[in-house]
């Protein structure tokens, strides 16, 4: 790039996936009891003693929890609910609503002494005291509501003991704040009301990870949980007003805030999360980042003393509302701003800020409908905050059609003494953006070959179902696709079904986290065969996932996960492909089922084929596009200096991967084979028996010396 001396960051954002949707207004239209869409799906399953419930930001979890709620207690004979949140601002969401006015049977109602989200003090052990005082009365009272943080709750249950809530619905919202790692108190004691099992338990989350790597409950305890799963997709597809949603890195060399204004489009409703002070990002003094942020938009005016939002001034004559939630130095003036932006009054005013500029602030539950762009310096750690973060811009708005998500990434430099450090964050900025394409991506439902038609699904784009071809079918309706793969393992216990059916997000999060697998697949390219990620890497993710399962229900996930992946990767290169032939730009529902059929029609689909796919190949297209060459080179030098000889485990797996290949085809894998991949299993036997061959020399020299 010859520019690089004048401008030292790329031009432009690489979305590096875009979605676009058909706008039914399905999700907001409610039915004759009040409910939508999603709300209705979870009310369905009122009836189940554990429910989880997997639903983005802003599609009604709130309320689809109150309807479920007072099912329990008008229908179902529980005493009480108690809603656990996990801050206190949170709290509101579950304030009083008037359900009969839209046809429920029951309205939801909160007495204001059992709103503790509302009482003062914060969740400190002095505060906590008088509220778990209040959780004591509530209990003992004839009130059916309460809500309470998740740290009061966890006072109370520390205090009265698990039996105290016997008979209760306990809804926890913001699960992934739970984990089943002992340190997690919360975790621990629902695994104590799960053993008694004399509650109700209803969890909600916007995350479709259960904590970026603890499990929220452990594998015995979640096979008891009913799941509702309404997806990215659903709910996009089925807005009435937004119709895209991009997101893409931007990567930027010099401090950021000189990038900042090169994506700071100044006509979009924005959030800017600058980084945490502790970050590489971070200028360490957050003050001048806001100040030279709000220089980067215009000239500053001062500001005004109604809202405390600071008035800037742009070069169009236009007048910036900007929101400071850094600034902490000024307890009554924070209190201002953020009473402005709270201020129901203005809900529906889309003029009444234009930008927000936070810290830690302005995450989940955070409601500004408005919200165009979600701008991210520096990669987040955890990938249920990227996830909370993207939901600030996805809520439906009138006249908002188009909606983005960019995140700021440092790109590594030569002279950087910490390129290694710069390299891992990169990775991860790249595995958040992945895991956002899995989420935004429609449901798969995945069978072998000639399985037949499905309810609900059109298939081959109207053609109907062919006997003896690979087919695709798409339901409208739940945003799911049926693909036929030829020779796919199928799960042989319900376990491993539900898996195959919920949790695939789950298996292709950990595969995105680990950072083998990325390094590979992304930098050292020349020297990674796919299988050795598809295979291999996929294959100890699923056996350490699920240690309980058998070998062929693992194979079976394995195969079903990276089917997930490596077709939304090839459905995204080949509709990028197009673009790049000159083809019409697909827009449309329709833009990624077309991928899809590209992809999947131009052959017959086998689960072998996909295996040969590397799953990083998309990413690595528009990796190659948005970074500057010579540091793409160094990064690749530095990955592929790490390869080392095969280490023992792999060269285990690849030896039960060539005792397969021997059951297949009558003979060993040939270290002299033109197939590479058949070169690296028989690299694999030859490297095992030299690891058995050393260990049973080592036990001889033992036993010598013991004799």
């Amino acid at each position: 790039m010859s520019d690089r001396a004048s401008n030292p960051t790329n031009a432009y954002t690489v979305p590096s996936v875009s979605i676009a949707t058909a706008r039914t207004g399905a999700s907001s239209k409610a039915n004759e009891l009040g409910m939508r869409a999603m709300q209705e799906r979870a009310y369905a399953k009122r009836g189940e003693q554990y429910l989880l419930i997997k639903s983005p930001p802003a599609s009604g979890k709130s309320r689809a929890l109150m309807f479920i709620a007072l099912d329990k207690l008008n229908n179902q004979g529980l005493q009480q609910a108690i809603v656990v949140v996990p801050e206190r601002s949170i709290g509101g969401s579950f304030a009083d609503e008037p359900l009969t006015r839209y046809g429920f049977h029951w309205d939801w109602h909160v007495a204001p002494q059992w709103n503790l989200c509302n009482a003062p003090g914060g969740d400190e052990p002095r505060a906590a005291k008088s509220k778990v005082d209040a959780v004591r009365q509530f209990l003992s009272s004839g009130d059916k509501a309460l809500v309470c943080t998740h740290a009061t709750f966890r006072f109370a249950v520390e205090e009265l003991g698990i039996a105290a809530f016997d008979n209760r619905l306990i809804a926890i919202d913001e699960f992934h704040h739970v984990s089943s790692n002992p340190d997690n108190v919360l975790g621990s004691q629902l695994g104590a009301f799960i053993a008694r099992d004399k509650v109700h338990l209803v969890a909600m989350t916007g995350s479709y990870f259960r904590g970026d790597s603890e499990a929220v409950l452990g594998p015995a305890d979640e096979s008891k949980f009913e799941t509702v799963t309404y997806t990215y997709y659903e709910q996009l597809n089925g807005y009435q007003w937004l119709k895209s949603l991009d997101i893409g890195y931007f990567f930027y060399t010099g401090p950021y805030v000189d990038a900042v204004t090169k994506v700071l489009d100044p006509a979009l409703k924005t959030i800017v999360h600058i980084p945490n002070v502790n970050a590489r990002e971070s200028l360490k003094d957050k003050q001048r980042e806001v100040d030279e942020i709000m220089h980067g938009l215009g000239e500053w005016k001062g500001v005004d003393p109604d809202t405390g939002f600071h008035l800037v001034a742009t070069k169009d004559g236009r007048t910036l509302k900007v929101a400071d939630l850094v600034d902490d130095s000024d307890p009554a003036q924070r209190t201002r701003v953020l009473g402005a932006l709270k201020d129901p009054a203005h809900k529906d005013d889309r003029d009444h800020v234009d930008v927000i500029i936070a810290l830690g602030m302005a995450k989940e539950g955070f409601d500004w409908i408005w919200c165009e762009h979600a701008l991210t310096i520096g990669y987040r750690s955890s990938l249920t905050e990227i996830v909370q973060i993207i939901g600030r811009a996805t809520r439906d708005a009138k006249g908002k059609e188009r909606s983005r998500f960019t995140n700021l990434i440092a790109e590594p430099t030569a002279e950087q003494s910490a390129v290694t450090e710069a390299v891992n964050d990169m990775l991860k900025a790249i595995s958040a953006s992945l895991l956002m394409e899995q989420v935004l991506a429609p449901r798969y439902e995945f069978t072998p070959k000639n399985a037949g038609a499905q309810e609900g699904f059109v298939y081959n784009g109207g053609e109907g179902y062919q006997e003896g071809r690979t087919n695709v079918g798409v339901n409208e309706a739940t945003g799911q696709y049926h693909v036929e793969i030829n020779g796919l393992a199928k799960p042989e216990t319900p376990e491993a079904t539900r898996i195959c059916k919920e949790d695939l997000n789950e298996v292709v999060t950990s595969f995105l986290q680990d950072k083998t697998a990325l390094e590979r697949g992304l930098f050292d390219k020349e020297n990674t065969l796919p299988e050795e990620l598809t295979q291999l890497r996929m294959g100890k993710i699923v056996r350490e996932r699920y240690p309980e399962l058998s070998e062929g229900d693992q194979e079976a996930i394995r195969q079903h996960a990276i089917a997930a992946m490596n077709i939304t990767q090839q459905a995204k290169l080949a509709l990028a492909q197009a673009d790049a032939a000159g083809g019409a730009t697909l827009q449309g529902s329709t833009a990624l089922l077309d991928g899809v059929r590209k992809f999947v029609n131009v052959r017959d689909l086998d689960i072998d084929l996909i295996d040969r796919i590397n799953p990083f190949d998309a990413a690595y297209a528009v990796l190659a596009k948005a970074m500057d060459e010579k540091s793409l080179r160094q990064v690749q030098a530095a990955i592929a200096a790490k390869k080392v000889s095969i280490p023992e485990e792999e060269a285990r797996d690849l030896s039960k991967r060539a005792l397969q290949f021997k059951t297949e085809r009558g003979r060993l894998p040939d270290i002299n084979s033109a197939d590479a991949w058949e070169k690296r299993m028989a690299e694999g036997v030859a490297a095992f028996a030299r690891y058995r061959a050393q260990a049973k020399a080592a036990q001889a020299q033992g036993g010598a010396a013991n004799g």
